[in-house]
């Protein structure tokens, strides 16, 4: 392992969020860095939400401040304090990550979604005029459906227990991208090209599945965000119907490239940080 060398010059990308000790980001970022001979390291920060919003400006008025990657319990309150958020992000109201623009500008967007999307290509499925449904309405899974919809998504279902959620993503989603057709309220899988399970069922071996696996198709592309485990018994279903699947962990790898692009710094194939990293995959 190259471990990174701090010196004076050193750039830092803060992991801003509580608790810090589950962060995953300095495990793959960091031996990514130091293979590449970048003077650069992603510090984990562990901001208390009543500090946020006095200290999210301070630390980009720090000359070797990169960028930040947000999380919990910072996605939502973040957008306040920006200048300029993506498309994305002002469908999901929120944001993982902030750079400083050369005018000065904190500029936010969201990524979770884009690593789905950059993964479900990358298995070489086709997204422009598909369908998907995306069962679960939260964070991650409005970060999905935006992402989707962005990459020329036809037709969009919704579903999430609650309703209005889902309602309301829908508005958020349709005034960004008019042209697409979307439903709520079902969670039927038959008929769509891409399926997608955004909610935490599958996390317990007891959970109830978040789609009815008789209705499957071998078509479909089935898609996970649980990372804890590789195999859900949602994913375990899906293969048995024949289905292509992606696992949750996957996403993480595949949407950190786009992070990289974010921050203007050498791009990395998902395959070279899961050589690199220091996680127990």
């Amino acid at each position: 392992m190259r471990h990174p060398v701090i010196t004076g010059t050193t750039q830092i990308i803060a992991h801003l969020g509580v608790p810090t000790p589950a962060f995953k980001a300095p495990l793959i970022y960091n031996p990514w860095f130091a293979d590449q001979g970048l003077d650069l390291v992603v510090v984990p920060m562990g901001c208390e939400p009543q500090d946020f919003a006095d200290f999210l400006p301070l630390l980009f008025r720090l000359r070797n401040t990169r960028g930040a990657l947000i999380t919990m319990p910072h996605k939502v309150r973040v957008l306040d304090l920006l200048d300029d958020i993506s498309t994305t992000a002002r469908i999901c109201g929120a944001c993982n990550a902030v750079r400083r623009a050369p005018n000065g500008r904190l500029v936010g967007d969201m990524f979770d979604g884009q690593g789905f999307v950059r993964g479900l290509i990358n298995k070489g499925r086709t997204i422009g005029q598909a369908s998907a449904l995306v069962v679960g309405n939260g964070g991650v899974g409005s970060a999905i459906a935006a992402s989707l919809a962005e990459a020329g998504l036809a037709r969009l279902a919704l579903y999430d227990a609650n309703q209005q959620a889902s309602q309301a993503l829908a508005k958020r989603i349709a005034c960004a991208y008019p042209n697409i057709r979307i439903t709520t309220g079902s969670n039927d899988p038959l008929g769509f090209d891409i399926l997608v399970n955004a909610t935490p069922l599958g996390m317990q071996a007891h959970d109830p599945l978040p789609i009815d696996p008789a209705r499957l198709s071998p078509a479909s592309f089935v898609g996970e965000v649980v990372m804890s485990q590789q195999e859900t018994p949602f994913l375990a279903a899906a293969r048995a119907a024949g289905c292509q699947v992606q696992v949750g962990i996957d996403m993480l790898f595949e949407q950190i490239p786009a992070y990289l692009e974010f921050f203007d710094l050498p791009s990395a194939s998902p395959d070279q940080l899961r050589r690199l990293a220091h996680l127990p995959l």
